[in-house]
């Protein structure tokens, strides 16, 4: 074998191949570039933070702190904030549909969908405010999870609503789907 091939396969079985699951990476081995959902709506003050290893081409205004809008890709790491006047409408990979209301904290801490596993799974930290959403396909072929001021919940394919208030208490409800 061509030692300059065989170099470049030493390589990257010691540096790991990036994955090639939508959404999906390996925290040891790649970064959290690929896109995991997209803002479909958004109102008011809303901001996405991105962690360290995504870097977003972006113009923003004078002092560098940019509104989050329609289009913009979120990505798995992500920090979601809304204001009081705010509210936010996101679209995942899976087809989960995830509505933010006013003055709302999330962070996306998890996301693995590979359209034909069955190993998926989505961890979102909510922190205060309300989220409503349909659970899309992680929640049928995986497993799907909101973490709470006072516990995780587990989603199976439904449409949740979560409430935290100021205080950290919960107000969790299932929504009617009607077929």
């Amino acid at each position: 074998m061509n030692p300059r091939v065989l170099g470049l396969l030493f390589a990257a079985v010691c540096m790991g191949a990036p994955s090639l699951g939508l959404g999906q990476s390996n925290p040891v081995t790649a970064l959290n570039t690929s896109p995991i959902g997209k803002i479909v709506t958004a109102i008011g003050f809303v901001r996405v933070e991105h962690p360290p290893d995504v870097v977003v081409q972006a113009n923003l205004p004078p002092g560098g702190v940019g509104q989050a809008k329609i289009g913009d890709l979120i990505f798995r790491g992500d920090m979601i904030e809304t204001g009081p006047d705010g509210g936010l409408g996101i679209t995942f990979a899976d087809g989960t549909a995830f509505n933010v209301s006013k003055n709302a904290r999330m962070e996306v801490n998890e996301f693995v969908y590979d359209p034909n596993g069955h190993s998926n799974s989505v961890l979102f930290k909510l922190t205060i405010g309300t989220f409503t959403f349909i659970a899309g396909n992680i929640a049928k072929t995986g497993d799907m999870k909101a973490d709470t001021p006072v516990g995780v919940v587990g989603i199976r394919g439904t449409a949740p609503r979560v409430e935290i208030l100021e205080d950290g208490s919960v107000k969790f409800s299932t929504l009617v789907e009607e077929k």
